[in-house]
């Protein structure tokens, strides 16, 4: 897939469909895939990567790319794509300013997990099939892609390419049941003292680093809330418990019927917190209450939270929801 990709993107350079490239190249580590922006045909066959670890979503990257001159092409994979049009509805990019190809995936893969799996020193990671073949500093190990998957990738909602100029690999279906509300309902099923225990414990690991803010398609504004120097709480750590929720709350119900559940919020995260878990709960409430709604599936259906129909909620009504109260 790595040589189609690359191809694909030097011919759209070259043959003048756009004038740069927004791919991945690797960081510090040849698992650490970062968004790069390509602008010739030596930058790509040198830089360019494409692997298991592709995991960031570079929609959102589009917001600034497709406000400069020129055109840029962009490699999204099908969770990117439902960014890329919510994304498209809250008119934050430029589509006229955009080649998208869409690019089959079947998941991506999560370094800590090849860690776990008792891999030491590795060196690199290929993959072949079903299988991931893994070169280390003890030798030459193979383990199977399955066991090595994102978890978001293992719960994914689709597989398929809602946005596309044209495509590279087999288009995907919606996934059904996928089980991505599981660990949700297990938290609902909690008494109100072990869920918040549950959140205590892990968003006191928070350390205020904002990286699932800057990653989070959802979050485009020009001016966060929590950059204002006059709100008390701008740009530093928690003196408290309360500050420590509030932060990761505001976010939930800001992004609240947009989030695509895309999960990089929780991919970034350093202290690995399941960040996804509160926009999941959101998700699974507005289903529940509003009908079935993905956002970004198209780009003419409006988010439940900013649409009025006669048929609404109504906040003051306790509803009866999977046999439980709300």
């Amino acid at each position: 897939m790595q040589e189609l990709i690359k191809a694909k993107a030097i011919e759209l350079l070259e043959n003048g469909t756009v004038d740069r490239v927004l791919g991945w190249k690797a960081g510090e580590f040849f698992y650490d895939l970062t968004p790069a922006v390509f602008t010739s045909r030596e930058e790509i066959e040198k830089d360019f990567v494409y692997s298991v670890f592709s995991g960031a979503n570079l929609s959102k990257y589009l917001v600034k790319e497709s406000r400069k001159d020129g055109k840029v092409a962009a490699f999204l994979k099908p969770c990117d794509t439902y960014s890329f049009n919510q994304l498209l509805k809250e008119h934050r990019i430029w589509r006229d300013h955009v080649h998208v190809v869409g690019i089959a995936c079947d998941g991506m893969c999560d370094m800590e997990k090849i860690r776990a799996y008792g891999a030491k020193g590795v060196l690199s990671v290929e993959r072949d099939g079903d299988t991931l073949k893994l070169e280390t500093l003890y030798g030459p190990m193979t383990m199977n892609k399955a066991d090595a998957e994102a978890e978001r990738c293992i719960c994914c909602k689709s597989r398929k390419l809602v946005a596309y100029d044209e495509k590279i690999g087999e288009d995907g279906d919606v996934i059904e049941n996928s089980g991505r509300f599981d660990m949700v309902a297990k938290l609902e099923a909690m008494t109100p003292d072990e869920r918040y225990a549950f959140w205590q414990g892990e968003l006191s690991k928070c350390i205020r680093c904002n990286a699932c803010r800057d990653v989070c398609p959802a979050c485009t504004c020009e001016k966060c809330v929590f950059d204002n120097p006059k709100s008390g709480i701008a740009q530093k750590a928690a003196v408290n418990s309360f500050e420590e929720s509030m932060y990761h709350i505001i976010r939930a119900f800001h992004v609240a019927s947009r989030c695509t559940d895309c999960g990089e919020c929780s991919r970034v995260c350093p202290q690995n917190i399941p960040l996804h878990l509160l926009n999941r709960k959101f998700i699974k409430d507005i289903n529940e209450l509003y009908g079935e709604y993905q956002s970004g599936a198209d780009l003419e259906t409006r988010p439940p939270l900013m649409n009025f129909t006669q048929e609404d909620c109504e906040p003051s009504v306790v509803y009866e929801r999977g046999g439980k109260q709300a």
